[in-house]
């Protein structure tokens, strides 16, 4: 595998997925600062010096070269130009071209389908670019949102792992959802007409 450099943006129906920009600093704080977003994800309540730290940090995380690495982008609502989040894909393993995926949405475009969104489209080029064979997510058992975004894009629950985290001062149930390239390439993760609304 010869790693990735996409074609930015890459669209979907309402969104636009690219590298992070300088500008974006005002639109992450409104979510990264949010106690409800940041609950399962394993960076703290960010203040504004924080969020642009952390954004320094994403200016280069468009591509990826080597197994280890994970591809960072915003999600941006085409509509407006906001960035209303974040998905990534991590190159795990080149021998085993296993990969997996995250993301982060602002609460107020929850329920609309846009995670789901992001998400197939990271599905889309971690199997048909990247040439992952699997990927994987891991959320907290308690996130419930996250989770049923896992099963509507077509992921199946392969493990439930018992405090298999210390996170955030408290032991974490975790569960563990896959797709195989297979199961993508024949439609498992088409969205329901539901997931658009």
């Amino acid at each position: 595998m010869a790693g990735l450099s996409p074609t930015y943006p890459l669209q979907t129906e309402r969104l636009d997925l690219r590298p992070h920009r300088h500008g974006d600093v005002d639109d992450m704080l409104a979510f990264h600062s949010l106690p409800e977003v940041v609950r399962y994800t394993p960076w703290p309540v960010r203040d504004r010096k924080q969020t642009e730290e952390a954004l320094e940090a994403r200016l280069n995380a468009g591509r990826l070269t080597e197994p280890g690495q994970w591809l960072i982008l915003a999600i941006e609502l085409r509509e407006t130009g906001t960035v209303i989040g974040e998905v990534l894909l991590k190159w795990a393993s080149d021998v085993n071209r296993s990969g997996e995926i995250g993301y982060a949405l602002h609460p107020g475009y929850q329920g609309k389908g846009l995670a789901s969104e992001a998400a197939r489209a990271m599905l889309r080029i971690g199997f048909e670019e990247l040439g992952l064979h699997r990927i994987t997510a891991v959320v907290d058992d308690r996130n419930t949102a996250s989770w049923q975004l896992l099963e509507r894009i077509g992921m199946r629950r392969e493990a439930h792992h018992l405090e298999a985290s210390w996170f955030k001062d408290e032991w974490a149930n975790d569960y563990t959802y896959a797709l195989l390239r297979s199961e993508w390439l024949n439609g498992r993760s088409e969205p329901a007409a539901s997931d658009l609304g």
